[in-house]
This record gives structure tokens, C-alpha cells and sequence, in this order.
């Protein structure tokens, strides 16, 4: 079925932090109409389920409002997640965005054109810019391939919070939390907050990536989780550790934390190139994608940094799609890209672009596969350097870490990709 077709002036797909806030700041520059659609019935986000403070205070500026999940007096400085979400919402609405919920794009029907369908039945929605902000996801247990039985009991942390807080579920009384980023010490946090007796914290790092804010939970380091066991539920959670040993968690549930992809389905059927060390869109420092009319922002382009992170981006992402649309921007695709060697996983954005554009921020963000201490980070191209920068502090994975952008200047056009080693 066709739809009924419709045309705006900005289309943005997804209503999260990143989503809301592009939407706040184009609508109040007189973008034109700027519609902003949600597949989900409220809008907000993942922030809707963290109840944690933090969300636009200190850590959410500077470091990781994950982090606040443990607990951290000066993090609650900050609001709640459902109320930074409110925030971003309201900002949209005010500046006269159209903000419309429980409507999911399916599919494309032009470069510019998209196929949705929602209450008022399917449409077809063509817009002068698009911009994809869809987030990201976190793998559940299937796509991380873990043996054993399938009985209830176990989440990942959006579905943990979501049972909390938003539906007020009993989730047990014993959980395991699989894994040690900043994300499972929210899960540490919203479990205690239903009373639920947190067995301890795994991770297969034999170095773990923060250190847990409660002494009353342990962290095992350096094991490995083999299999899931019970039937009608979850009963126990087999680990293997690094020198061999095996042993087995009694618990009734598992939180599998972490491990988050980019929802990027919806680039991909539109063609966009998809960065492989991302598996995002591949993108410059004004959101431009390989299609000229296609802008990109948020967790969808680097899984996962916090929601204050991903709104800045949604705020200056404006100014590339304002240009677009009076004609006065450079050519989308024309830059360089930028590729990392390992240990490094991705550095975002990882195109560099024609008109010498620097990220927000004026640095670009990494990640590691791997610990480092005080690295030395190189660009260069072609056999000639043009910067490098040594870490006053060690990478570590699950963390991101940041590269001045003073070099993008230097960049040769016509050269051949970028290339960022760690020493």
C-alpha cells in the first residue's frame, strides 16, 4: 500500500535526546516545517527508564552520566533521565517542531522520501533534508550467542529498567550483571532500587573498565559467562575463569549489559555507507552522510555515549541542514576517511570532510579494544604525519577517549584514507 503522501521541510527519524534537540534548534532558526516521528508511543528515548540523576549535570557535560547510576553525590547535581527527557520533549514542541509518536518508518521511497505508518494509517513523507537519528540497541542474549537453556529471567539493561520503572515489575531476588562499563553499574543501581540482591558483577576484562561504587557487590574479573541454566527460571549463570577454573552463580536473574550495536537498519536500506568499525552510517564533522540529503546524529553513529553528548549533537547538527537547504554546503562524500588500527576500534566522526569541518567539540572520540596506558595517538596519511598526541591517562575499553582536531586542516583531498595508530 502506496500511503498518502506528504511533504516537510526537515525530517527527523527518531525522538531521543539527539532527535528532540536537532528538532528544538531548527524549528527556532525557521527550518521551515520540522517534523520529528517516534516509533515508540512516548517520547524521550533510552533516558525515559533511567531514574538515576545526572542527565545534564556535571558528569553529563564532562565524563559519564552512566556513572551516576552508582550513586555519585555530585552526579545527582543533574536531573533524573524521565526528566531530562521531558526537557527535551518540551524544547521541541515550544520552538514549534511537530512531534508525532507511535509512528515507525519502514522503508524508503525516494532518496528523500519515506514510507511510515502509524495512527493515521501508511504515509509517504518527502523532505527537503532527512536526518536519521535512531539511536542504538544493546545485542540481547541470542546475538551474543550464549549456550544453555531459555528460561525467564534474563534482560538486557534497557529491558531491565523499562520492567522497573516503567511497568513495576518483580524481577527476582539473586541477579548477575554481565558486564562492567558504565551501563552495568546503572543496571547494579536499578536493581538494588527493586530490591534485588545483586550477586555480583562479571566481566571477562582482567582489568575492570570503573570501579564499582558499592563494596557490597562483588566484581569478577577476568571470566567468561559459558552458560545459562534452569528451566521454568533462571537458575544459575556457569563462568569460566581465566586460569581455567569453572564455578556457578546461583541467581534467578541475569542482566546482560553493554555490548550495544547502532540501529542503523534504516540507513541501510537507504544506501548510506556504514562505517566497519562503528557499524553506523560513515560520516563528517557536519553529520553529512554519502547521500547529499541525509544527516545523521547521536548513539546511531557511535553506541553509546551519554545523552548530553548526543543532544549537543543534535543541536549542531542545525547548522549543516540550514546550509543544505539555502544551497551553501559542500558536496556530501567528498572527504577522506578515517580509519583506526587496532587495538583501536572506531574513532567518530570517520570521514574527514572537504570543507575542513571539526567534530563538536573540536575533538573526535575513540574507542579501544584493548587497555592503554598514556598512549601516543598518530595521524597520518599517505607516510606523512599530521599530528600526534599523547593520553595524559590510560584507555580503557568500554570508555571513549578523545584526539584534538587541530589536524583536519592538513587533510589532502585527493589523498588516500587517514590512518590513527596508537603507540
Amino acid at each position: 500500500m502506496t500511503g498518502q503522501p506528504r511533504e516537510v521541510d526537515v525530517l527527523i527519524v527518531g525522538a531521543g535526546p539527539a532527535g528532540l534537540a536537532a528538532g528544538a534548534e531548527l524549528a527556532a532558526a525557521d527550518a521551515g516545517r520540522v517534523e520529528i516521528l517516534e516509533r515508540e508511543q512516548e517520547a524521550g528515548g533510552i533516558p525515559r527508564h533511567c531514574h538515576h540523576g545526572g542527565f545534564g549535570g556535571r558528569l553529563d557535560r564532562s565524563a559519564y552520566a552512566w556513572a551516576s547510576a552508582a550513586g555519585s553525590a555530585y552526579a545527582r547535581k543533574g536531573t533524573t533521565g524521565p526528566d531530562f527527557a521531558r526537557r527535551g520533549v518540551a524544547a521541541a514542541v515550544a520552538a514549534g517542531a511537530a512531534l508525532r509518536t507511535g509512528v515507525t518508518v519502514t522503508g524508503w521511497a525516494g532518496p528523500r522520501t519515506v514510507e511510515t505508518t502509524g495512527p493515521a494509517g501508511p504515509e509517504q513523507i518527502t523532505a527537503r533534508a532527512v536526518i536519521l537519528a535512531t539511536g542504538a540497541r544493546e545485542r540481547p542474549r541470542s546475538a551474543r550467542l550464549i549456550p544453555g537453556t531459555r528460561p525467564p529471567g534474563v534482560y538486557t539493561t534497557g529491558e531491565l529498567q523499562q520492567a522497573v520503572h516503567q511497568y513495576g515489575l518483580r524481577i527476582g531476588t539473586r541477579a548477575v550483571v554481565v558486564g562492567d562499563e558504565p551501563v552495568g553499574h546503572a543496571a547494579v543501581a536499578t536493581l538494588r532500587a527493586a530490591g534485588v540482591h545483586v550477586v555480583a558483577v562479571v566481566t571477562d576484562r582482567t582489568a575492570p573498565a570503573l570501579r564499582l561504587r558499592s563494596p557490597r557487590v562483588p566484581l569478577l574479573t577476568g571470566a567468561t559467562v559459558t552458560e545459562l541454566t534452569g528451566r521454568r527460571r533462571l537458575s544459575g549463570v556457569a563462568l569460566r575463569h581465566h586460569d581455567g577454573r569453572t564455578t556457578t552463580l546461583r541467581c534467578d536473574t541475569v542482566v546482560l549489559t553493554g555490548d550495544f550495536v547502532p540501529d542503523h537498519e534504516l540507513a541501510r536500506r537507504g544506501g548510506i555507507v556504514l562505517d566497519p568499525g562503528t557499524r553506523g552510517p560513515a560520516y563528517d564533522a557536519a553529520y553529512r552522510t554519502s547521500h547529499p540529503d541525509v544527516f545523521v546524529v547521536g548513539n546511531l553513529l557511535h553506541a553509546v555515549e551519554r545523552a548530553g553528548y548526543a543532544a549537543q549533537e543534535g543541536r549542531a547538527v542545525a547548522v549543516p541542514v540550514l546550509h543544505r537547504l539555502a544551497g551553501t554546503e559542500e558536496a556530501a562524500g567528498a572527504g577522506r576517511r578515517l580509519v583506526v588500527d587496532a587495538p583501536l576500534r572506531w574513532i567518530a566522526p570517520n570521514v574527514a570532510g572537504p570543507d575542513g569541518a571539526r567534530p563538536v567539540g573540536d575533538r573526535f572520540v575513540l574507542r579501544t579494544g584493548r587497555r592503554l596506558p598514556r598512549p601516543l595517538l598518530v595521524v597520518s596519511q599517505d607516510g606523512r604525519e599530521l599530528h600526534r598526541q599523547r593520553l595524559l591517562s590510560t584507555a580503557v575499553p568500554g570508555r571513549p577517549f578523545t584526539l584534538g582536531a587541530e589536524w583536519v586542516d592538513r587533510v589532502d583531498p585527493d589523498g588516500t584514507d587517514v590512518r590513527i595508530t596508537a603507540r
